[in-house]
């Protein structure tokens, strides 16, 4: 479970149902998980039981592929931080000028 969730995060999927998805969809995902498809559900789960021991994982799986050039220095960025807004998907309307 935890290589799917780092492949997941490596790849910009951070939502369980997104990352059970890639591994119905996505050869790299079936390989990683043994063509095991987890439901999202077991995947949340997992992640909120194990969030302490899964960060601090993922930055060395970060600094590990920066030593190795892996990572483009461009632009990085990790953030989790939830803001509201109160705008709306339903209401939005294109250029109406």
């Amino acid at each position: 479970m935890l290589k799917i969730i780092l492949l997941g995060y490596a790849h910009g999927l951070i939502s369980s149902r997104r990352i059970a998805k890639a591994c119905e969809n996505n050869i790299l995902f079936m390989r990683v998980s043994g063509d095991i498809q987890p439901h999202y559900t077991s995947i949340a789960g997992f992640v909120a039981k194990m969030h302490e021991q899964i960060e601090p994982l993922f930055t060395q799986v970060l600094m590990i592929c920066d030593e190795e050039g892996l990572i483009g220095r461009n632009m990085f960025a990790i953030d989790g931080c939830k803001l509201k807004s109160n705008a709306s998907k339903d209401k939005f309307i294109e250029n109406e000028f």
